[in-house]
């Protein structure tokens, strides 16, 4: 994965809008969706994205600011991290 690759994930109790706001969000700053999963169990929404930020001229701490406050806003948890991160701490 390149190094403008970041993991997004999102849990929280299911409301419609979720991923319409977040890929608002994401398309308002040039940031592109490469994969995304989503699942919801029991009324619980769960979602995965992977990210492509090399467009954006934002850097990932903003992003990853303004993601965590629309996730206040919606009740969710939003979490952003970079891929290389992400790889490294989950290798087994």
């Amino acid at each position: 994965m390149a190094m403008n690759k970041v993991v997004i994930t999102v849990v929280g109790k299911d409301t419609v809008g979720i991923l319409a706001r977040i890929c608002t969000y994401l398309a308002g700053n040039g940031i592109n969706v490469c994969d995304i999963s989503q699942t919801i169990v029991q009324g619980f929404f769960n979602m995965m994205m992977i990210v492509d930020t090399a467009q954006t001229e934002k850097p990932f701490a903003e992003i990853a600011g303004a993601l965590n406050a629309i996730g206040e806003e919606m009740g969710l948890e939003i979490r952003c991290q970079k891929a290389e991160i992400f790889e490294k701490m989950h290798r087994v």
